[in-house]
């Protein structure tokens, strides 16, 4: 049993992630974020691979990412801060990235690194269902690696169902058919969308993410979902306030 199917047999509700840009504010800051974020309560953590171009991405997270890339942050370095963690850290891990970054490592050795640092799910936005369905789900099976899909408000009933049939870890609910960013408060709209999955009955844990930026958003979200993903809105902090203070974000949210 994985980390997160273990923590969803034990917690349904009110799930907190929260995600980050590895190499961010600092290249080296990567371990102090994810303890700090563990020992303050967060369920599970979303670490960003830092991309010269990630689409779904904001100007908060594309910006996070430029400055990783800057301080010299690349898939080495973060799989070698990763694996230092394995045995100390037992809050899950989720890798979120783009597939011409797995392409230009290498598929092979993308998942056996990520086998090293105990890395069980991924989250890749432009990994199309064909390409995941004739490759990809049998080489991550291959290495114990569960893929993440997102659904968004345009996303047919089909494809959604056909996603929860395929998934063992979570469906990522994107809350807006946007890039990802703070928002301010949810619209009637995104609840009406939030409802209209709720009653589908799906099999898989649901987890909202884009616009999720504080108590009351997250709040909301968990009333339709099982829980939420902060990103932009700690990424901001962690710019404005630094690592130190992770504690009073975290509690800020879930107190």
């Amino acid at each position: 049993m994985s980390k997160l199917t273990s923590l969803f047999s034990e917690k349904q509700h009110n799930l907190l992630s929260v995600f980050f840009t590895a190499g961010f504010p600092k290249l080296n800051d990567t371990e102090q974020i994810i303890k700090n974020l563990e020992s303050n309560g967060v369920d599970f953590i979303e670490v960003g691979l830092p991309y010269s171009d990630p689409l779904a991405d904001g100007p908060t997270i594309q910006h996070s990412s430029s400055v990783a890339l800057e301080n010299g942050m690349n898939l080495d370095i973060i799989f070698s801060q990763l694996e230092a963690l394995k045995d100390s850290v037992k809050t899950p891990l989720v890798l979120m990235g783009y597939l011409n970054q797995i392409l230009k490592y290498g598929e092979s050795k993308f998942c056996q690194k990520c086998k090293d640092c105990g890395i069980e799910t991924v989250i890749i936005p432009d990994l199309p269902m064909i390409e995941y369905e004739n490759h990809y789900q049998q080489l991550f099976t291959n290495y114990g690696i569960s893929n993440v899909f997102l659904i968004t408000p345009q996303t047919s009933e089909e494809r959604i169902r056909k996603i929860d049939k395929i998934t063992n870890a979570f469906i990522y609910v994107v809350a807006s058919a946007s890039i990802t960013g703070a928002k301010g408060e949810i619209s009637e709209k995104q609840m009406a969308y939030f409802e209209r999955i709720q009653k589908m009955n799906l099999k898989s844990t649901l987890i909202v993410g884009f616009g999720i930026s504080n108590k009351s958003t997250f709040n909301t979200a968990c009333k339709y979902m099982n829980g939420a993903i902060i990103g932009s809105a700690f990424i901001n902090f962690l710019q404005e306030k630094g690592v130190a203070e992770i504690p009073s974000f975290v509690t800020e949210i879930i107190e």
